[in-house]
C-alpha cells in the first residue's frame, strides 16, 4: 500500500492551495483518512480527519479555513486550504487507516511522504 501526496507549494498569505493524497496497492477498504503537519523541532500535529462516511474533524487553528473531503471510489483524500497564514507553513502528511483484506477488524495506518506548504510574502 502506498499513499502519494501532492499539491504543496508556495503561496502568499491569504492564498489557497489544495492538497491531494491517493492510496494505491492492495486495498480492501479505507476507514479514516487524516492530514497532519509538522514543522522543524515540533511534533507532528493533526490538521483534519475524515471518516469513511465523510464526517470531518478539524484542529482548532484551521477551522473555518480548511476543508477536508474524500472520494472513496478513487481512494483519495483532499485538503482545501483557504486564507492561508504564515503559521500554516509546514510539511503536510497524509495518513490512511487501511484494511488490505476482508474480515480485518481494524485497518493499519499507512503514511504518505510529506508535501511542503510554504506561506510567505
Amino acid at each position: 500500500v502506498q499513499l502519494q501526496a501532492s499539491g504543496g507549494g508556495s503561496v502568499q498569505p491569504g492564498g489557497s492551495l489544495r492538497l491531494s493524497c491517493a492510496a494505491s496497492g492492495r486495498i480492501f477498504s479505507i476507514d479514516a483518512m487524516t492530514w497532519y503537519r509538522q514543522t522543524p523541532g515540533k511534533q507532528r500535529e493533526l490538521v483534519a480527519s475524515i471518516t469513511r462516511r465523510s464526517t470531518p474533524l478539524y484542529a482548532d487553528p484551521v477551522k473555518g479555513r480548511f476543508t477536508i473531503s474524500r472520494d472513496n471510489a478513487k481512494n483519495t483524500v483532499y485538503l482545501q486550504m483557504n486564507s492561508l497564514k504564515p503559521e500554516d507553513t509546514a510539511v503536510y502528511y497524509c495518513n490512511g487507516q487501511i484494511k488490505t483484506m476482508p474480515g480485518a477488524m481494524h485497518g493499519m495506518h499507512y503514511w504518505g511522504k510529506g508535501t511542503q506548504v510554504t506561506v510567505s510574502s
